[in-house]
């Protein structure tokens, strides 16, 4: 909202953190307020006019607004001037960072930041680089941004075309860092995972004809549906093998099974369609045993063609030992140790412990169910992993 109405992204941004500490200050000692949401928009209205205007002095400032000429709106309006809260401008903001004079892994980390509410640590784990990498990644966009005197519009069609598969992508990474937490005591992020499908059914309403939006939106229902079985009652993880299905939310895997049944008949065939194609043979099996592991291998196979990614060639390993047998996918995992993408990540461990005690070696699976969880930084993983260690290296 503060970006739309005063077309400075990055003042906007100092402005709602500086509302947001205020909150974070006041609301313990004083109270929630009765409208929390409008309280933080008049509370960063605020202090973005005081922004505006002291920056309004450099003369910096006043050569970069001659420069911009009579379209300038970063300047200060008036204080009683009325600042709406009802209008959501997060899609806009969200085609805003995706702007095509940013590199696409810029684009995305930027967006990460500045919508999805991500650290820098747990984007730089979404993309397997240095915190510091990113971070550089993420400064570099933000002035890209500022300079670009960019308006705050949703793009026409054709720019928005151009900007997409970024955005979608970025809903993407926010779903999966709310589905499971890269760091932290919690398996889960509920206000991120809520939020990305919050704004994928926005996606979804504004470009209704559009197969990957449909599949990006049933992939993160047919998810999120299993969501109550994750989890035991303190908390720890379940694996999808042995969760209760009867807690599944049959509703979101209809809705999900849906869209995806639809999307893929309309085409063209994309990644989130095809992943969702795989989430729901998941869901529509009765029991683990009765899951249709060949159909899955068949989808993984054509994804991996589409979608070159580590994290899909190794899914698509354990689902080759799940039809062929576990000597034949660890014989896929092994093709994938030279990634330097995967070197250093719990995964490949975790897949490798997972397959060596489908095969019964007990003493190898205990090996890598501890060196992943050595090197998760999710706690519900870590004590999974140990788990399933402890109970492989004492059986009795």
């Amino acid at each position: 909202m503060l970006a739309r109405r005063f077309g400075d992204f990055a003042t906007a941004e100092d402005a709602v953190q500086e509302a947001l500490l205020a909150a974070a200050t006041q609301w313990p000692a004083e109270g929630l307020p009765e409208h929390p949401r409008g309280w933080l928009v008049q509370v960063a209205y605020r202090r973005m006019i005081e922004l505006v205007r002291a920056e309004a002095a450099r003369r910096d400032r006043e050569d970069r607004a001659a420069r911009r000429g009579g379209d300038d709106r970063r300047t200060a309006p008036a204080a009683d001037e009325p600042l709406t809260a009802e209008r959501d401008d997060t899609l806009v903001l969200l085609f805003l960072c995706c702007h095509p004079t940013l590199s696409t892994a810029s684009a995305i980390a930027l967006t990460l930041r500045a919508v999805g509410g991500l650290s820098t640590a747990e984007i730089a784990r979404a993309f397997l680089v240095p915190e510091a990498t990113m971070a550089q990644r993420i400064s570099r966009a933000k002035q890209r941004i500022r300079s670009s005197g960019l308006p705050f519009r949703m793009p026409a069609e054709e720019e928005r075309q151009a900007r997409l598969a970024a955005v979608l992508h970025v809903l993407y990474l926010i779903f999966t860092e709310g589905h499971t937490a890269s760091l932290g005591a919690d398996l889960r992020r509920v206000d991120l995972s809520e939020e990305a499908i919050r704004l994928t059914r926005a996606m979804h309403a504004l470009l209704p004809a559009d197969s990957e939006v449909a599949g990006l939106l049933a992939l993160m229902l047919l998810t999120e549906a299993r969501a109550a079985a994750r989890t035991g009652p303190s908390g720890e993880l379940i694996s999808l093998a042995d969760q209760d299905r009867s807690r599944w939310d049959t509703a979101a895997i209809a809705e999900g099974t849906a869209l995806v049944t639809r999307a893929m008949a309309r085409g063209p065939v994309g990644p989130y369609q095809l992943q969702a194609a795989i989430a729901a043979l998941h869901d529509e099996a009765p029991t683990a045993e009765r899951t249709d592991w060949p159909q899955i291998l068949a989808l993984y196979e054509v994804l991996e063609r589409l979608a070159e990614s580590p994290v899909v060639s190794l899914n698509r390993a354990v689902a080759t030992a799940m039809v062929h047998g576990p000597a034949a996918g660890l014989a896929a995992l092994a093709a994938l140790a030279a990634d330097p993408r995967l070197t250093d990540h719990h995964r490949l461990d975790a897949a490798r412990a997972h397959l060596h005690e489908m095969a019964g070696d007990r003493e190898a699976a205990v090996a890598h169910y501890r060196a992943a969880a050595g090197r998760t930084t999710s706690q519900p993983e870590h004590e999974y992993l140990l788990m399933r260690a402890a109970r492989l290296a004492n059986p009795d």
